[in-house]
Parts: structure tokens; sequence; C-alpha cells
């Protein structure tokens, strides 16, 4: 089954009201007349909605994005500070300092230097094999997607739900390989236009094609239930 068939029928079954998003992490020369300078989170959304993009160090406009995509490295001591103020003073996201890095040890370190571009594109227009792909859900279509991810071995992802949008939405289960389900942050909600009621839910690439194999056989997918006679 290729990407494209993959999609259509993840968005068959499923009634996915946006597009499954293939994130790729490259080293290669990609040919492209996208030039588009947006930050991660926006080009993660429109994606959702059909569009398509190649981010390098150039393109992508968001700082804190670009090295928490593993784009550039990260902020030098005197640039810390700054992030440091605007998080807490700024923002307002973390009471403190100590509060601020301690999420940051505490989390997945960011790929910093493992590719030089990430694309995004629509899953059914991917021409090269996704490293992660995440689906723009509610809370019902993220729990269907959850349990068939786990239908086969029945092991629960260990998530990250919250942090930087970008990190817990792409650089987690890049650098980690695990399935997340995360919120996003509220700065990126807010302003890149997310409906309140989206999560998203990462899935590796290594996972989706028993994901899409659970579907005739999963009541998350598209088996009816049956409920035995008598008490269980």
């Amino acid at each position: 089954m290729n990407l494209k068939e993959q999609s259509q029928i993840l968005k068959e079954v499923l009634h996915l009201k946006n597009e499954p998003v293939a994130v790729t992490f490259t080293i290669d020369q990609i040919e492209s007349d996208k030039h588009d300078k947006v930050p991660i989170c926006e080009a993660l959304r429109r994606t959702a909605d059909g569009e398509s993009f190649i981010l390098d160090e150039n393109t992508s406009r968001c700082p804190g994005g670009t090295w928490h995509g593993g784009l550039t490295e990260p902020p030098t001591a005197q640039r810390k500070r700054r992030i440091q103020r605007f998080l807490t003073r700024g923002e307002k996201l973390y009471h403190s300092v100590v509060a601020f890095e301690r999420s940051q040890t505490i989390n997945t370190p960011p790929p910093t230097g493992v590719a030089d571009k990430i694309i995004f594109t629509p899953l059914s227009k991917a021409k090269l094999r996704p490293d992660v792909v995440i689906f723009l859900v509610n809370p019902e279509l993220g729990c269907r997607l959850l349990h068939l991810d786990s239908y086969w071995d029945g092991i629960p992802p260990r998530i990250e739900p919250t942090g930087a949008l970008c990190h817990a939405v792409i650089s987690y289960s890049v650098m980690s390989g695990q399935t997340n389900l995360s919120l996003g942050d509220w700065t990126a909600r807010k302003h890149h236009g997310f409906e309140e009621n989206t999560l998203f839910l990462t899935i590796p690439y290594e996972r989706l094609d028993n994901l899409i194999k659970a579907l005739p056989y999963s009541s998350a997918g598209k088996a009816g239930v049956k409920f035995p006679e008598g008490e269980l």
C-alpha cells in the first residue's frame, strides 16, 4: 500500500476532517518552488488543510521552533536569558526560570543536527517516506487512533502531552519513536488558528502500517461490537 492509498483508507474509515500530515526530516537537496517563511506551527496547520512546506534554517520563521525542530543549535547563554524572561514574564507559561529549565531537562532533547530540512506535506501527496504522521483530531478520534495504534501489542505510548507545540507534536516522536498525544502549547494554539477542540496525535511512520491493518478487526476501526450473553 503506497502513501496515497494509506491516506485514502484512513480518511474513508475514520472520516477525517483534516489531511494526515506527513513530516520528513532530510539532508537531501529538494527541488521546490515553495519558499514561504512560516513558523513550524503554522506550517502544520496549513498542511492539514492541504498545503505543503519545506522548512530550513532560513524559512522557519519562529526562532524557538527552529531550534526545537533541530534546524539550529540550542540558544547561547545570552539568548537563553531572553527566552527565560519571555516565557516567565512575557508569555507567562512558567512561574520561574527553574520551572522552565526543569521542563527542558525532563523532556526529550530536540533533534539537533539530524537534518537540514523538514518537509510538511499531506500524506496523500508525500513523495518521501515520512518520519512521523500527525493527525489533528478531536478527543473521540484521538481515542480511536490510540486504540488502533496499540491493537496488536497492547502497549500504551509514553506520552509527553505538554511543552512547545513543535517539540511535543513533532520532535518528541521523531527522537523517541513513541506515539504521542499532545495538547500543544497555549500560545501556538491561540496565534495559529487551531480549533479549540483540536488534539495532536503523532504516529511514527513505522507504526502506521500496523495501525491500518487493525482497522478491519478493531471496533475503533470498522469492526462491530459483539456483547456476550449474560454477565461479563
